[in-house]
């Protein structure tokens, strides 16, 4: 188990553009306690909270995030709670949920492989590429399943407007985190297959170089 001085350094070991994202929604806590606005209290709190979830779940499995994948984590969870619900976003731009469920559940995708290439060690061989991305597609639907039960309970029990049309939202939503989370998991599979390029490739290259006893069995992208 990490230590909670671990977990501090880990904390402030990030990027700059994460670091200003929480010291923004600390400044917005302090500022809406102060002058009772507890919604906005509420939102901010929630917004740091979840947004710093990543690093403590990898602290709990002992596995090192690259800056980026925390950069990216901690950007969504701001735009998508703090963003969409202080700011009304959801309501502004048509094309703001739409956006926000296809990045995630590209990046959930993504996890989803990471996850089974652990399970793995990193075997490019224990499966065929194409199953790999099947699960790994699974895991990102899964999340976003999760997801939308997340927003139906924001909605029911703080009055919270996340969901806007009800079904018709629920239902694009889902459909864009399947086409989402199959891309995700296609680009997984290319990986296997050593055919993923540009910066998709260096970010998961970077993750199995900052965690290399989980991937003893990977010899490198063919």
């Amino acid at each position: 188990m990490t230590s909670p001085r671990h977990i501090l350094a880990a904390l402030k070991d990030q990027s700059r553009l994460t670091l200003l994202i929480w010291g923004g929604l600390a400044v917005e806590l302090l500022a809406a306690l102060i002058t009772g606005r507890w919604l906005a209290a509420y939102v901010a709190a929630g917004t740091l909270g979840l947004s710093m979830l990543p690093l403590f779940l990898a602290s709990r499995l002992d596995i090192r995030l690259p800056r980026s994948i925390v950069a990216v984590a901690v950007l969504f969870v701001f735009a998508s709670i703090f963003m969409g619900e202080a700011f009304d976003f959801y309501e502004r731009l048509w094309w703001w949920d739409i956006a926000l469920h296809g990045l995630s559940a590209i990046g959930f995708g993504i996890a989803g492989f990471l996850l089974v290439f652990i399970l793995f060690e990193g075997d490019r061989y224990a499966a065929p590429p194409w199953a790999i991305g099947v699960l790994a597609m699974s895991f990102g639907v899964m999340i976003g399943v999760l997801w939308e039960i997340f927003e139906f309970a924001m909605d029911q029990v703080f009055g919270m407007n996340m969901q806007k049309s009800g079904l018709m939202d629920t239902m694009g939503d889902l459909i864009v985190d399947v086409i989402g989370a199959g891309f995700g998991g296609a680009m997984g599979a290319l990986y296997m297959r050593g055919r993923a390029l540009g910066s998709f490739a260096a970010l998961l290259d970077e993750f199995v170089a900052l965690n290399r006893r989980l991937f003893r069995r990977f010899g490198g992208r063919g």
